[in-house]
């Protein structure tokens, strides 16, 4: 390797001076970090560096090679994006925040071994609870709690897993580890929390929503997709995986379908897209790997230009329910447009980035027999272009007139969108780049003649749907409430549980109470009929009766020992 700087260290110097800055000099610095940063990869080789010797185990917090290269870059890329949309914004926290999160992803997917990995995990759930925080609103506050504790949990289980595995193998290597002894299903799992795997999955449908408009883009672009890497690095090839990818890119499309916040439907939404990618790695092929980084790629740059749009539209209405938005296609055109891009490419429209990357997933699970898997990837295809491609745009800005009128989004903001809206295009009409930087070489033609009508072909009929449905008015209407899924087991069961452990601890402790309290009187009571002042035991006897009783107890004492 070159003497280039370690990427996270530029993130944490900038967070650093962010915070004792202001002004055009902030901005200016906060723009320059990605510059620098993606310069300074640039002139990377593949190796190691930045090792220390810890306890017998060596310590990497550069390892260098095309995976790790190639998130380097994307992450890079996210972090300008999202740092020219957020330069309206004043507060300082998210600065810091937003800079210290990125330098935190960046050292996580160049750590070189588990325990530097474990550090990186750490770090990116302090820095990023911040950006939720920063809403300053109680749903925002709690939110934050549940996320904060669910992400620590998930290091803690890493933490278990590393120790476990190392202490079996010797090693704390950030390779291949596969589902072996009880500390890589502890790795495993750590991973899969990141993920959101089923089930594991709702601190990001919680959590993400209430976070500011800002905050909700940079989280979308960070946290996930490193344990995407993480798994890619340590788990390809793992059959459990394709069946989770399978079910991930499922289940989310019949929450999103019902939810009424739009920015929860895009949380929903990136769950199914990590499904593709978890698939992919499961998968393990080169053609899979590929597909599940490449779309991890676009999917930060499409699912980043979605949040965007719905931030600016939260940024100018304070609104963010379907019920309440309609017609804005009237006051933001630009934002309209932009969010059109990102709807196109994340329904993989040809020509649109999502076409190139989700398309590579789903002829590996054919090449590799799994038919049933590619049906349900082909589901959640039709059902992603229903919740993000149709319904975000249209109840957002085409439904139902609300009436609002404001301003098109800031300035910044309208850069950043159009940005990513460019690279949606470019990585969709000409995907070489891309295909380029990914870890094998790439023998996979994604404009077919065949790929190009089955994917119009599905498109369409999902359009038909959409549309049948909403005449029929069979779609499910957008109704001014909150849905929750596995989460009421922490949010309603387990309080529910405390309040009825509390209330029965409470009921025997007044029992308990109430019955040593009875003993005692019952005791007194007894206690001063024998001993009060007319008491048998405290009147006087006199002399003689003492005497004839003790004569009594003497006689008795002595038949006793007589006849024993």
């Amino acid at each position: 390797m070159t003497s280039s700087v370690a990427p996270f260290l530029i993130f944490y110097i900038s967070a650093v001076l962010a915070g004792v800055t202001g002004g055009r000099l902030r901005a200016a610095i906060m723009l320059a970090v990605p510059v620098v940063g993606a310069l300074n990869l640039w002139g990377m080789a593949d190796g190691t560096a930045g090792q220390l010797v810890l306890l017998d185990y060596t310590l990497t917090f550069m390892r260098v090679d095309k995976l790790s290269m190639l998130f380097g870059y994307l992450f890079h890329l996210a972090a300008f994006l999202g740092i020219v949309f957020s330069l309206h914004v004043k507060d300082r926290i998210q600065h810091v925040a937003g800079l210290a999160y990125a330098g935190s992803a960046l050292g996580a997917i160049y750590a070189g071994d588990l325990v530097t990995l474990f550090l990186f995990w750490e770090m990116l759930a302090l820095t990023s609870v911040f950006l939720i925080l920063a809403r300053g609103t109680e749903r925002a506050t709690q939110a934050a709690m549940r996320y904060f504790l669910i992400q620590v949990l998930s290091g803690v289980v890493l933490l278990a897993g590393v120790i476990i595995h190392a202490g079996t193998t010797g090693s704390i290597a950030f390779d291949f580890i596969g589902l072996g002894g009880v500390g890589s299903w502890l790795i495993f799992l750590a991973f899969g929390v990141k993920c959101a795997f089923p089930v594991l999955h709702t601190w990001l449908t919680d959590a993400y929503p209430e976070a500011t408009p800002t905050g909700t883009v940079l989280l979308s672009a960070f946290t996930t997709k490193v344990a995407v890497y993480a798994m890619a690095r340590s788990f390809p090839g793992t059959d459990l995986l394709v069946y989770i990818g399978a079910t991930m890119a499922m289940f989310p499309i019949f929450f999103a379908v019902i939810e009424n916040d739009l920015r929860r439907v895009l949380a929903y939404s990136l769950i199914n897209q990590v499904g593709f990618m978890v698939c992919g790695i499961g998968i393990g092929t080169a053609l899979a790997i590929n597909g599940a980084v490449s779309h991890a790629f676009n999917d930060v740059i499409f699912k980043g230009l979605l949040f965007m749009t719905m931030g600016a539209v939260l940024y100018r209405t304070g609104k963010m329910n379907g019920s309440d938005l309609g017609g804005l296609y009237k006051s933001m055109p630009w934002t309209t447009g932009f969010c059109i891009v990102g709807a196109a490419s994340i329904s993989a429209f040809p020509l649109f980035s999502g076409f190139v990357s989700k398309s590579m997933v789903m002829v590996a699970a054919l090449q590799e027999g799994h038919p049933v898997v590619w049906l349900c990837l082909l589901f959640a295809s039709a059902g992603v272009f229903h919740h993000a491609g149709i319904k975000i745009p249209y109840f957002a800005f085409f439904a139902h007139d609300s009436g609002i009128r404001c301003k098109e989004a800031p300035r910044n903001m309208l850069i950043a969108m159009g940005l990513s809206a460019v690279i949606c295009i470019f990585n969709g009409s000409y995907p070489w780049v891309l295909y380029s930087m990914l870890p094998f070489p790439v023998d996979y033609e994604p404009y077919t003649v065949a790929h190009v009508l089955t994917q119009s072909q599905l498109l369409f009929f999902s359009a038909l749907a959409f549309v049948w449905l909403q005449l029929r008015g069979l779609y499910p209407p957008e109704l001014p409430s909150v849905n929750i899924d596995t989460d009421w087991s922490y949010r309603k069961l387990l309080p529910a549980a405390a309040i009825a452990i509390r209330t029965l601890t409470g009921n025997l402790a007044a029992a308990t109470r109430d019955w040593t309290v009875d003993a005692f009187s019952f005791a007194h009571r007894k206690i001063y009929r024998l001993h009060g002042p007319e008491g048998v035991l405290a009147s006087s006897w006199p002399t003689g009766s003492m005497a004839f009783w003790t004569a009594v107890l003497l006689l008795g004492y002595l038949l006793v020992n007589y006849f024993s």
